[in-house]
């Protein structure tokens, strides 16, 4: 069973407006055939927002949720030295949960501003190797 995060009231509304992104991503992502295996799995202060999987393949998951374009494209804020400490992350949970025949890559998820529940969002496979 995975385990998830509970929706506690945020101070700041970015952290509320992530949490609703990983949220619609889950949605999409499952609709496609995709099981949530982790939402925020930890490893001290770093966690991984999404690990889903399709049969054997496992994808790491990095949601990022936009209020508009003003700041650019969720893809271009996953920097080198988070990329880094995502990988570290997914290999710890692989050492854990993975099995023998798992393949496994990084996906990136960008969630436009979900207004009435709706949310623009667009799937980006295998987005980078560590």
């Amino acid at each position: 069973m995975p385990r998830s995060v509970s929706s506690p009231t945020f101070r700041d509304p970015r952290h509320q407006l992530g949490l609703d992104g990983e949220a619609a991503a889950i949605r999409w992502l499952q609709r496609r055939g995709w099981t949530l295996e982790a939402h925020r799995f930890r490893l001290g202060h770093n966690a991984l927002d999404l690990v889903i999987r399709m049969g054997s393949l496992v994808a790491f998951v990095e949601v990022k949720t936009r209020g508009g374009t003003g700041f650019g494209a969720g893809r271009e804020a996953i920097g080198w030295r988070k990329r880094r400490t995502l990988a570290r992350v997914a290999e710890v949970w692989r050492l854990r949960h993975g099995r023998p025949a798992d393949s496994y890559r990084f996906d990136v998820v960008e969630v436009c501003e979900v207004h009435r529940g709706r949310a623009l969002v667009t799937h980006l496979e295998d987005a980078w190797r560590p």
